[in-house]
């Protein structure tokens, strides 16, 4: 009786008959890598004929192929005498073919599971190996389509319309983390809220198509102030929110003054109107006052509100219950 998952090589003909007339690719390997079978499959989508191909070493004949890893899992089918695998999400294809199938058609190349076959000899040695090709590329395809549907999808659950900036329901997700990372760590880390100051008149007076075009612009501002490790989110409205871990209230006050600084000298341009308009921020650091992030937005929030009644267009630092 022969082993379950082995070929006896005499039993080879019967299986290529059929393998020449369905869409699998099957090459037979020797021990030195010789090519002793290339089936219509791997002619019709290699453009090496069977006369071409048999008789050359397959590494020689694609040199692509990463020859550690093909000759671990030959290697292994040798010794072993046991069928090896590989399927698409693990590599790609071990043959880069190109994609004709008319439903995955921007698909470049031919996604592919691989099985590696020991042929035993009458001697019960494996002699050869063989390599069936099957092509999943609508499967592979289908797959990564779904997957990537998915990405969007949350990207954009997270992600404030406007402003492509973090929504509030996510910016306050990462403004947890950072809490709880905070409150285990002590390292420093800072919070800044900022809003647009008169944005009403701003509404009143140019219209709302122009406010959302100023919305836009200190959102793209933001974005080209801070670093890539800091979180920056519409809170609502005209509000703004900016997370700057590692960052003490020194550090952060020098980032908002900055931007405030940037947003004052930007001149907004909307049907043919100039708009000018300014910024004031609040900055609270992380303190072992911090008994929550809700206690610690609201004390940036306070050295806003600090900001506004001294005259706006100004930075304060939130300090010790006050805002200085």
């Amino acid at each position: 009786m022969k082993e379950v998952g082995k070929i006896d090589i005499h039993d080879l003909h019967w299986l290529m008959d059929m393998l020449q007339s369905i869409d699998v690719g099957l090459v037979v390997l020797d021990a030195e890598l010789n090519i002793q079978v290339w089936n219509g499959f791997m002619e019709n989508h290699s453009g090496q004929s069977s006369a071409q191909s048999i008789g050359n070493n397959l590494l020689d004949l694609f040199p692509d192929i990463p020859s550690d890893w093909f000759l671990r899992k030959i290697n292994s089918v040798f010794m072993l005498k046991s069928q090896s695998f590989s399927n698409w999400e693990q590599r790609p294809y071990l043959f880069k073919f190109r994609n004709y199938r008319p439903i995955t058609g921007n698909t470049d190349f031919m996604y592919q599971d691989i099985t590696f076959i020991p042929l035993i000899s009458t001697s019960g040695d494996v002699t050869q190996v063989g390599i069936l090709v099957y092509d999943v590329t609508d499967t592979a395809a289908s797959k990564l389509a779904l997957e990537h549907a998915n990405k969007q999808l949350e990207i954009l659950s997270r992600t404030d319309r406007l402003t492509q900036l973090n929504n509030r329901g996510y910016w306050e997700e990462c403004f947890q983390t950072e809490f709880r990372r905070c409150s285990r760590t002590k390292h420093p880390s800072s919070v800044i809220m900022f809003d647009i100051d008169h944005f009403k008149l701003v509404n009143d007076t140019y219209g709302h198509q122009a406010g959302d075009e100023v919305i836009r612009i200190v959102a793209r501002t933001l974005l080209d102030t801070i670093r890539t490790t800091d979180i920056a989110g519409r809170y609502g409205g005209e509000e703004f929110t900016l997370l700057l871990p590692e960052t003490d209230e020194q550090g952060s006050y020098l980032v908002a003054e900055r931007l405030r600084e940037s947003i004052e000298a930007l001149t907004v341009k909307h049907d043919g109107q100039e708009i000018r308009f300014t910024i004031s921020l609040g900055v609270s650091e992380f303190n072992k006052e911090t008994k929550s992030h809700t206690d610690w937005l609201e004390q940036a929030d306070k050295a806003l509100y600090e900001s506004k009644e001294s005259g706006r267009n100004l930075t304060n630092i939130y300090s010790h219950g006050q805002a200085s």
